[in-house]
């Protein structure tokens, strides 16, 4: 219904990709060095994979400096391979990911939007490489390092001078004498 919940995230499923799902089976695999379970390919192999907690707790282990999951839950109980995504979203804010970030934990465990978790693992692989030092395989995009720049006073005051389209300046453009279809009377 578009609905917003309290993290401020839609009711609308993100964009699901079979490319991007394939790119985060394969970046997983490499980072854990081992084969997901569920080898076939689709949104809901790819939740059967992840859906106890237990793979993403391991992954966010890897990639982390030093573990952020003490335990992890190998009971099958729901309550437990839950409490497992909420400790792996928990770790993900420690490990520098932002709210928007992350999914809900129903988004995994109920398959009610792979979108976002897929673009959780993509934040967490970019968080990985720019912020923590993983060397190895990457998926998503590289963060942007710092590019400080030092003028001189005279580049400064050279700059001054200038008069940007974006200052408001448009050569004597208005709008005045357009026309657009009838005027619209707001009260009697």
């Amino acid at each position: 219904t578009g609905v917003e919940s309290a993290n401020g995230s839609s009711g609308i499923n993100a964009e699901y990709g079979v490319d991007q799902e394939k790119q985060c089976r394969e970046w997983i695999e490499a980072v854990l060095g081992e084969s997901l379970p569920e080898q076939e390919i689709g949104k809901n192999h790819f939740q059967a994979n992840l859906r106890d907690g237990q793979i993403i707790c391991r992954l966010i282990n890897a990639l982390s400096p030093e573990p952020l999951i003490a335990k992890i839950n190998t009971q099958k109980a729901a309550f437990k391979q839950m409490e497992n995504i909420e400790k792996f979203l928990t770790a993900c804010k420690k490990f520098g990911l932002q709210d928007g970030d992350l999914f809900q934990t129903a988004d995994l465990y109920e398959a009610q939007n792979m979108g976002q978790v897929i673009g959780t693992l993509y934040a967490c692989s970019t968080i990985a490489t720019s912020k923590h030092g993983y060397q190895g395989m990457c998926i998503g995009t590289k963060m942007a390092d710092e590019n400080k720049r030092e003028f001189d006073e005279a580049t400064l005051n050279a700059g001054k001078s200038i008069l940007g389209g974006q200052m408001g300046y448009t050569e004597g453009e208005s709008q005045s004498g357009m026309s657009m279809g009838k005027t619209r009377k707001v009260c009697d």
